[in-house]
């Protein structure tokens, strides 16, 4: 099977994927390219910078296409149209784990360099000026953070946020038990009390505008390392500019350039009571070693195993297999009577059948057939052959 990894994958994973016995290929392919070529690659790897749209679905998965899986390096999964995939009977999974502790860093990190004013001190110093009563600054421990997003990272921060003295509260729609999180009853009561506000949500709307800033301590600060959608830039920089929040920390905009290099224009640089960084929360070595491994694990499990752990479009794992085994990917309606069709059409060629998964798509359900025979085409032309039957791949 063939692997395209996009944006990149690192060495070791390259690696795990090989000894799996997967062709592995790193070479970015523009749009153009990307669409001619995706129906010869059984699984698409991404991080940020590649869109997995409906087009580049369609055309992996029709007409014979292999396309059978969407791998996510770290947690966001706004560039990929998950409801086409569903559709398309193209698995989506994700690597939630391998960028949790970088970011909650980088947002701690983010909090002590505006709070301390470190990049404005070392900006002035490499100018060959020296101030030290401009730059006084306010301590960390004793106070208040709110997090709002109080998921992997957002209990990471908090931990980290406990460690060194200050308070946690939160908001979070589905809040996690046993957390390090004091949970308030809703954002507002968050913004209300938090001396930082540190987000960490995913979608696409706004979540801080003018009328969460007015809510907030004139003394607080804001940290945004989650989505530049969530936060407007309008309202923040009317915020600073006025004095209504004593300052902000951002890694992420509502417009980031698409490339290296590439002029980065923002109202924002006109202020001095601000830090920003260039969307570099996972940006570690040992971030991209971890992510890298990780969805390269759960790749290969699903591809070899039809394991669905780590699944953004539907969900659970099965157990490990030591022999020799193959899977077998049929997209098919949701109607009785097609699973025993599945398995007589399979007995009459042979082929013993080890386990079966099943999980809902859309309008179809994607089953995954591990057998002990590898899969030929006479297989695939047998159950394509069932009514309901709408896509086989091996």
């Amino acid at each position: 099977m063939r692997i395209l990894a996009n944006d990149g994958l690192n060495e070791e994973a390259v690696a795990l994927l090989k000894k799996e016995g997967f062709c592995v290929e790193t070479e970015k392919r523009g749009n153009d390219d990307l669409l001619g070529e995706i129906a010869e690659f059984d699984a698409l790897l991404v991080r940020s910078a590649t869109k997995v749209t409906r087009e580049l679905l369609e055309a992996g998965t029709k007409n014979g296409g292999k396309l059978k899986i969407v791998g996510r390096g770290g947690v966001g999964t706004d560039n990929i149209d998950l409801e086409a995939a569903k559709e398309c009977g193209v698995i989506v999974k994700f690597a939630p784990n391998g960028n949790t502790n970088a970011t909650a860093e980088h947002a701690l990190g983010l909090m002590f360099a505006v709070a301390r004013k470190v990049p404005m001190a070392h900006r002035t110093l490499m100018g060959g000026v020296w101030h030290k009563k401009r730059f006084a600054g306010n301590e960390l421990m004793g106070k208040t953070l709110g997090i709002i997003g109080c998921g992997r990272i957002g209990q990471a921060l908090a931990g980290k946020a406990l460690g060194i003295g200050m308070k946690v509260v939160g908001f979070d729609l589905c809040p996690m038990p046993d957390a390090n999180v004091d949970y308030l009853p809703g954002i507002d009561d968050v913004l209300k009390v938090a001396d930082f506000i540190s987000l960490h949500t995913g979608g696409k709307n706004a979540i801080i505008t003018a009328r969460e800033l007015a809510l907030m301590k004139p003394t607080a600060y804001l940290v945004n390392a989650s989505r530049g959608s969530n936060v407007s830039e309008k309202a923040l920089y009317d915020a600073l500019k006025s004095g209504a929040i004593a300052g902000a920390a951002l890694d992420c905009y509502e417009n980031e350039p698409k490339r290296e290099g590439e002029p980065f224009n923002c109202r924002l640089h006109e202020l001095d009571n601000i830090v920003m960084s260039a969307h570099l929360g996972a940006s570690t070595k040992n971030a991209v070693r971890r992510t890298g491994l990780e969805i390269a694990t759960v790749v290969a499990k699903y591809l070899k195993r039809g394991d669905f752990g780590n699944s953004v479009n539907v969900g659970e794992t099965v157990e490990e297999e030591g022999r020799r085994i193959y899977a077998l990917f049929i997209t098919h309606e949701d109607k009785p009577g097609m699973f025993g069709k599945f398995g007589t059409a399979l007995g009459e060629l042979g082929v013993n059948i080890r386990e079966n998964n099943s999980r809902f798509l859309s309008d179809c359900v994607q089953t995954v057939y591990v057998v002990h025979q590898e899969p030929t085409e006479a297989m695939r032309e047998k159950l394509m052959a069932i009514p309901g039957v709408k896509r086989v791949t091996f």
